[in-house]
């Protein structure tokens, strides 16, 4: 995808920049080198364009394999820097898992929602493991990210984006949660997770839910899977 991804960027970038006028604030806050994990709140589709476009580095983020199935739609995808990969659970899960662990071990920077899922009522819910997983195991520093105004360029279910209205774009101070602990340790990820949705509401400032964004569930199991106690990956 280099080739694809450094035209499109070089395209797609200054483009968007002069429609949506994003502000853009902290962009010194950004390690110019070595692995990142940019940890985002989750407001719109629109998200995975308006943080490739206000970073001052190349990010990848991971979007679903049936993004890529049309020409034109797997050529837009692959220039703001998305990579395929199939959702859900188990395997699949694990897969995306070394997807992300492969960049950082490059040097990379990866983009990545530890709410798990968009928020419908413009909340900020509290964050899943995964993303601390993957900085400890990594060694990557977290750079939280605020974003403000995507949902009301393209709020959920709208099927093109306003272009009257102006994103922000905040990055905050890089976070190293190596003091956490091992990324085997069940309260290093717990803690170091809240750190990052503590760094995350200080940029976006949104009324905090105190609950996972969960999935409706479908089936009795699922329901009881919801109220019992587990660690959210």
């Amino acid at each position: 995808m280099g080739f694809t991804y450094a035209l499109g960027r070089g395209i797609l970038t200054p483009l968007a920049r002069i429609v949506y006028r994003p502000h853009i604030e902290g962009k010194a806050n950004v390690p110019k080198s070595g692995p990142v994990i940019f940890a985002s709140n989750h407001l719109s589709f629109i998200d995975s364009i308006a943080i490739p476009v206000a970073a001052p580095r190349p990010v990848h983020f991971l979007a679903k394999s049936s993004y890529f199935d049309k020409p034109a739609s797997r050529w837009f995808f692959t220039s703001i820097g998305a990579i395929p990969v199939q959702r859900g659970a188990g395997q699949a899960a694990l897969d995306a898992l070394d997807q992300q662990r492969a960049l950082l071990d490059e040097g990379k920077a990866v983009a990545l929602y530890p709410e798990g899922t968009r928020s419908l009522d413009g909340r900020l819910y509290k964050g899943r493991t995964g993303v601390a997983f993957l900085a400890l195991q990594a060694g990557a520093r977290v750079v939280p990210v605020g974003l403000i105004g995507t949902d009301k360029v393209m709020p959920v279910g709208a099927k093109k984006p306003s272009f009257t209205h102006r994103i922000t774009v905040k990055f905050g101070e890089p976070l190293d949660l190596a003091h956490h602990g091992p990324a085997s340790s069940g309260k290093a990820r717990r803690l170091a997770t809240d750190e990052i949705m503590a760094a995350i509401h200080a940029l976006s400032g949104q009324e905090l839910a105190n609950a996972y964004n969960e999935v409706p569930a479908h089936n009795p199991i699922d329901r009881i899977k919801q109220v019992l106690p587990h660690e959210r990956r």
